[in-house]
C-alpha cells in the first residue's frame, strides 16, 4: 500500500515513474493524482477534430475511414497513410514501416490517437502518432477502463500518452491507502458548509467518473483545494506584515499637507477624497499599510500619493517614491516640484515656511550629484526621495523612512520591495503604497494581488478631455497612414504635439526576434523616414531606453517645454509622462503590444484642454486575434472593462502569471474567468483560518497542500505581485 506523500517509484517502479517526473515534474503519488484529466471522451461520441491547432499535442477519439500503404521512393521501407474522422472533419495520419497496421486499424475501428498536429501540403496531419484501440484486449492493461462510459483524457506529451497516465492512475488507486479524514486538507466544517465531498471521493470522481455529474462535483471540490491554498498563502503574508511595527504617521493640523490642500487649483474627485481618508487612517496606525491603488489612466493617483507623502512628512518622517525607469523617475520629480511649488523648495530662496525638499536619486547621476542626493536622504534634508532601483542599494540610507510609494508595482520584485521595507528606522517597517494604472479584474486582485488591500479610482478629474481611438489598417487601406501623418501635421500647425511609438529601437545592438514576418518598426528608422518624408516640416525628437540618462532628460524637458513637436519613442513613455499639450499618438505595429500597454500608452494624450486621438497602426487582417485586441481597445476607454476583455482574450493562461514569471502554475482547475465567487469565498475562509491559526499548526494537511500547490518559486511570484 502507498500513501499520497510516497514517491511514485514505490507505486509504479522506476521505469514507469521516471518519464512522469521528466515530462510533468510528478514525484509523489499525490502529484500524480492531482494531474487531472483535461476532458473526457464519451464512448460512442468522437472528438471534434475540425478545430485542432497546428503545433498542439492532442489526444483524439476518432474512427478510421481508410488505410493504405505505399513504398518510399528514395529509400527502402513503406509509408502507411490512415484517414480518421469525427463524422464531420477528417485528419490524416502518417506512419513509417508499420507492418500489419491495416489489420490493426481497419475502417470502422475506433481508437485514441495522440500526436502533434502538423501540416503537409496544406493538409493537417499527425505524424507517426501513438494510438490505442478502445476495445483492445492485448497487453495494454487497460481492459475495463475503455469500457467505462467516460474515458479520461490527460494532458500528455509525445513521451507519455494519455492512456499511459490512465494506466498509472489506475495502478496507484489499486494500491492507495487513504487518503483518510486526517489527510483531507479542507476542514470538515468547510466541507459541510459548502456540501463538498471528501478528498478520496473527489480524486476517484475526477479520474474514474461514471457520470458527468460525478466529475463535475469532484472538480468543484478540487477547485476549492486550489483556491484555498492560494488564499491561505496570501492571508499568511497579510498576517505577517501586520505583525511588524510601523512608524505611526498621523495627520498634523496646519502642516504641509493642509497647506498643499489649500493651494490645490482643482477640486479633488469623490474617489480621491475617499481613498485619501483611507490612506490617512492607515498611515496613522502602528502596523504597516500594505495597499494597492489602482486607477484609470489620468485618474489622479499621483495627487493621492503626494497627499499621503505630505502626511508622512508632517509626522517628521520621509517618503520614497520608486519608479521603474529613469525617465519616469525624473518625470515624477518634476511633477511633484510643480505640484508643490514653494512648498517643495526647502533650503532655497523663497521657500514656504512648511516646505520640504525633493531629491532625485538614479543610477546615472554624476558623482557630485549622487553624493549630495545620498546625503539629503541620509540626513533627512529631503522629505521626498524619488528614484529607480538605485534607492534599494545597500549604501542608500534614510533618516526616518515612513512611507514607500511604488509606481507601476508589477515591474518590481518582492526582494526590491522588502529591501525598501528594511530601510525603516529602529526596526520599524515603512508603510507601503503600490500603484498601477493597469486596472485589475476583481478575481486577479484577489488571487495574484491578494496580499494587498485594494483601492480603486474610477472617476476621471473634471475637465479631462476625451480620447478617440481608431485602427489604421495599413494592409487593407494604406492611404489611411498618409492621412494619419497629415493629421499630426495639422495638430502641430495648431500649436499642439504628438507621439509616435514604435516597438523597438533599431540600433545595431538589437537582435532579430526570429519571426518570419518583417521586423517590428524601429524608432531610429521611423524617425529618419518621417524627417525626410511626411513630417519634414516639424521638429522631431527621439527617445528610447538606450540613450544616456542626461540625454533622455534633455529630450523630455524639450518636449514638455514645446521645443519639439513630435516625439518618436519606444514604450519608455508608457507611464507617468505628462505633457498636457500632446493630443495625438500614432502607435506603429500596434498589434505587437498588449491591451493594457496600449491603454497605458494612449493615456499620454488628451491630458490638457484639447481632445486626444490615438491611432493604432497595423497590418494584421480583420478577424485575427491580434486585430480583435486592437478593436477592443478602439471600442472603449474604460480600463476596467479592457482588463476583463484582456483576460478573456488571453484565456488567463497561468493563474500565477506564466507570461510574467516563466513558471508553470500548480493551479490546474481554478479559472479566474469562471470562479470569481469561489475565490471570494475561499478568501473569507482563508482569513478565518489564518486569524485562528497563522502557521496552520492545527491543520497539517492544509499546510501540506499549500506547500505542494505553491512551491517556493510560485509563492515568490505571488509575493512579487
Amino acid at each position: 500500500m502507498v500513501g499520497m506523500s510516497d514517491d511514485l517509484t514505490a507505486a509504479l517502479g522506476p521505469a514507469t515513474a521516471k518519464p512522469l517526473t521528466a515530462a510533468f515534474g510528478l514525484q509523489t503519488v499525490g502529484d500524480l493524482l492531482r494531474h487531472y484529466p483535461r476532458r473526457y471522451a464519451e464512448r460512442g461520441q468522437l472528438t471534434p477534430i475540425g478545430g485542432l491547432t497546428i503545433g498542439e499535442h492532442v489526444t483524439v477519439l476518432a474512427e478510421v475511414r481508410k488505410t493504405n500503404s505505399r513504398a518510399m521512393q528514395r529509400r527502402k521501407g513503406t509509408i502507411q497513410h490512415v484517414v480518421i474522422s469525427d463524422g464531420r472533419s477528417q485528419l490524416d495520419l502518417t506512419f513509417f514501416n508499420q507492418r500489419g497496421l491495416a489489420n490493426r486499424l481497419p475502417p470502422g475501428r475506433q481508437a485514441l490517437f495522440a500526436g502533434q498536429v502538423s501540416t503537409y501540403r496544406g493538409t493537417r496531419q499527425l505524424l507517426h502518432p501513438d494510438f490505442t484501440l478502445i476495445d483492445d484486449d492485448g497487453d495494454s492493461g487497460m481492459v475495463g477502463d475503455f469500457t467505462r462510459p467516460l474515458i479520461p483524457v490527460y494532458p500528455a506529451t509525445k513521451d507519455v500518452s494519455s492512456w499511459t497516465l490512465q494506466k498509472c492512475v489506475r495502478m496507484v488507486f489499486d494500491q492507495l491507502d487513504g487518503p483518510d479524514e486526517d489527510d483531507d486538507p479542507l476542514p470538515a466544517h468547510l466541507r459541510r458548509e459548502h456540501t463538498l465531498p471528501g478528498l478520496a471521493v473527489a480524486l476517484r470522481g475526477i479520474h474514474r467518473p461514471d457520470t458527468h455529474a460525478e466529475h463535475v462535483r469532484a472538480r468543484s471540490r478540487l477547485k476549492w483545494d486550489e483556491a484555498l491554498a492560494v488564499q491561505v498563502t496570501l492571508a499568511q503574508r497579510r498576517h505577517a506584515i501586520l505583525q511588524r511595527p510601523a512608524p505611526a504617521c498621523p495627520a498634523r493640523p496646519g502642516g504641509i499637507a493642509d497647506a498643499f490642500d489649500a493651494r490645490l487649483p482643482f477640486v479633488l474627485t469623490a474617489g480621491q477624497r475617499e481613498v485619501g481618508k483611507q490612506l490617512a487612517a492607515e498611515l496613522a496606525a502602528e502596523h504597516p499599510m500594505n495597499r494597492l491603488l489602482q486607477g484609470e489612466v489620468g485618474s489622479g493617483k499621483t495627487v493621492v500619493a503626494l497627499r499621503a507623502m505630505l502626511q508622512t512628512i508632517d509626522s517628521g518622517r520621509q517618503a520614497a517614491l520608486l519608479a521603474p525607469t529613469e525617465v519616469l523617475a525624473a518625470q515624477h520629480a518634476r511633477s511633484l516640484r510643480d505640484l508643490l511649488g514653494d512648498l517643495g523648495r526647502a533650503g532655497e530662496l523663497g521657500a514656504a515656511d512648511q516646505a520640504t525638499a525633493i531629491t532625485l536619486l538614479t543610477g546615472s547621476l554624476g558623482a557630485k550629484a549622487r553624493k549630495q542626493a545620498l546625503l539629503d536622504a541620509a540626513s533627512g534634508a529631503a522629505g521626498i526621495v524619488v528614484g529607480t532601483h538605485a534607492l534599494i542599494q545597500d549604501r542608500v540610507g534614510f533618516a526616518d523612512l515612513g512611507l514607500v510609494v511604488v509606481d507601476e508595482q508589477h515591474r518590481f520584485g518582492v526582494e526590491q520591495r522588502d529591501a525598501l521595507r528594511a530601510r525603516g528606522a529602529g526596526g520599524a517597517t515603512p508603510h507601503v503604497l503600490v500603484m498601477t494604472a493597469t486596472p485589475i479584474p476583481r478575481t486577479i486582485a484577489m488571487t495574484v494581488f491578494g496580499d494587498l488591500e485594494v483601492s480603486s479610482l474610477r472617476e476621471l478629474p473634471h475637465g479631462r478631455s476625451p480620447i478617440a481611438t481608431s485602427v489604421v489598417p495599413m494592409g487593407e487601406k494604406p492611404a489611411w497612414l498618409d492621412r494619419a501623418w497629415r493629421r499630426i501635421t495639422e495638430e502641430v500647425a495648431e500649436g499642439r504635439q504628438a507621439f509616435v511609438v514604435c516597438p523597438r529601437i533599431g540600433d545595431a545592438e538589437e537582435e532579430g526576434d526570429g519571426e518570419e514576418r518583417r521586423p517590428p518598426m524601429a524608432v531610429l528608422d521611423v524617425a529618419s523616414q518621417l524627417a525626410d518624408g511626411p513630417l519634414h516640416d516639424v521638429r522631431l525628437g527621439v527617445l528610447h531606453g538606450r540613450l544616456p540618462a542626461d540625454e533622455k532628460d534633455t529630450v523630455m524637458r524639450a518636449f514638455t517645454a514645446c521645443e519639439l513637436d513630435v516625439l518618436v519613442a519606444t514604450t519608455v513613455i508608457e507611464v507617468g509622462v505628462d505633457v498636457p499639450n500632446a493630443t495625438v499618438m500614432a502607435i506603429l505595429d500596434a498589434d505587437r503590444f498588449g491591451i493594457s500597454q496600449l491603454h497605458q500608452l494612449r493615456g499620454r494624450v488628451g491630458r490638457g484642454a484639447h481632445p486626444g486621438l490615438c491611432l493604432l497602426v497595423t497590418e494584421v487582417p480583420p478577424g485575427s486575434p491580434s486585430r480583435a485586441r486592437l478593436d477592443a481597445v478602439a471600442a472603449t476607454t474604460d480600463g476596467f472593462a479592457l482588463a476583463t476583455v484582456d483576460l478573456e482574450l488571453r484565456r488567463e493562461g497561468d493563474v500565477l502569471g506564466a507570461a510574467q514569471s516563466g513558471r508553470r502554475s500548480g493551479l490546474k482547475l481554478l479559472s479566474l474567468l469562471a470562479d470569481g465567487d469561489l475565490i471570494a469565498r475561499a478568501r473569507t475562509e482563508a482569513q478565518r483560518l489564518v486569524d485562528a491559526d497563522p502557521q496552520l499548526d492545527r491543520s497539517p494537511a492544509l499546510a501540506a497542500l499549500v506547500a505542494a500547490l505553491l512551491d517556493d518559486d510560485r509563492a515568490e511570484f505571488l509575493a512579487k505581485a
